[in-house]
């Protein structure tokens, strides 16, 4: 918390002359790499000559844990906005910080405003030319990986770049679900090959998800919640 609060006040006041939010994305990636050591916490990461800095892209990973943003943040050297639950923006200082550096608000039970901020994800791609991250899964999942929502796929075919799978993995492990307490230990983070997306329409979108949540899973070693009637599990 203290290291949150810390990191975050410098954000705000790098933001008074950085409108754009480089800056304050430079200071995030300096909060992530604070805490993985505060929690003696090692990252590997394995793909990034997949990656072309000047390219943008559509991040897509896993969600397992609070330490996925870090581990993603520390490990992938890209500017990169991600979308952040709605209620996280309403928090002090980390609320504040998302605000300010462009960040963009997940809203679930509103699906006229879900489109409203994939179309603004879909505008900051192809205005800015930096990437952004999404959690397709719409949550933490402590056992298995939840089916994913579509928004990443309709971001990539939308505003045309590729979409790229990452695979995270032990974060539940070092943070697990309703746990407050960190363990150390290695997380690995897995960059798949980008898929392009140029050609493609936005009824192509669910195709997309399936071959996105295929890889995803295939990088973190994870497998996908389904019932007993073989339809995927909507937590």
């Amino acid at each position: 918390m203290l290291a949150t609060i810390l990191m975050a006040s410098v954000s705000l006041i790098c933001s008074l002359w950085d409108r754009a939010g480089v800056t304050q994305h430079r200071v995030a990636r300096a909060w992530g790499r604070l805490l993985l050591s505060l929690g003696f916490i090692r990252c590997e990461v394995h793909g990034m000559e997949k990656l072309q800095p000047d390219t943008a892209y559509v991040l897509v990973a896993n969600h397992a844990s609070y330490m996925d943003t870090p581990a993603i943040l520390s490990s992938i050297p890209l500017q990169f906005r991600f979308f952040a639950k709605q209620g996280l923006f309403s928090v002090p200082f980390m609320g504040w910080h998302l605000r300010r550096a462009g960040h963009l608000p997940v809203v679930r039970d509103d699906p006229r405003a879900s489109v409203r901020s994939m179309s603004e994800g879909a505008k900051i791609i192809a205005e800015r030319g930096v990437s952004v991250l999404l959690f397709p899964e719409g949550g933490r999942s402590e056992t298995q990986m939840r089916p994913f929502k579509e928004g990443a796929a309709y971001i990539a075919i939308k505003a045309g770049v590729p979409a790229v799978p990452i695979g995270l993995v032990n974060t539940r492990n070092v943070l697990p679900m309703h746990s407050c307490m960190v363990r150390p230990g290695t997380i690995q983070v897995f960059v798949g090959d980008p898929i392009e997306t140029r050609g493609m329409k936005l009824q192509d979108r669910g195709r997309l998800n399936e071959l996105l949540q295929e890889r995803v899973a295939a990088l973190a070693g994870e497998t996908i919640a389904y019932s007993d009637t073989g339809h995927p599990v909507i937590h």
